[in-house]
């Protein structure tokens, strides 16, 4: 299994910043991609950030120019900076990770339990 943990969520007023971490364990032995997604209530779970394969990066249009999503392979853990916070931006931040186990043969998809993230107005 591989398992995927949040965490740098919180209360924020608007126009502050938070750091997003996710730790990914488990014997990997190739990503694919690896991310994070966030879903508010009564709305549908969308893509925020996500780097692919060799090494691209993908930003929701919502979030272009205030998040940044960044990857420390060594530490198996992936960033996702958010600044300049907004109402908009409060939702249940999960990281998404692509990747093949040691030994088998499939890419599986692996989510986070989520992280709250709160922004007043």
């Amino acid at each position: 299994q591989v398992h995927v943990v949040e965490s740098g969520g919180g209360l924020v007023q608007a126009g502050g910043s938070l750091r997003l971490s996710c730790v990914s364990s488990g014997t990997i032995s190739s990503i694919k991609t690896i991310g994070w997604y966030r879903q508010a209530p009564g709305k549908q779970r969308e893509l925020v950030a996500a780097i692919i394969s060799g090494g691209n990066t993908n930003y929701a249009d919502s979030v272009k120019g205030r998040f940044t999503i960044s990857r420390n392979n060594a530490k198996n853990t992936v960033y996702l900076q958010m600044n300049n916070l907004n109402p908009d931006d409060t939702a249940v931040y999960y990281c998404y990770c692509n990747a093949q186990l040691t030994f088998g043969s499939r890419y599986d998809d692996y989510w986070g339990q989520g992280t709250q993230v709160t922004v007043s107005s």
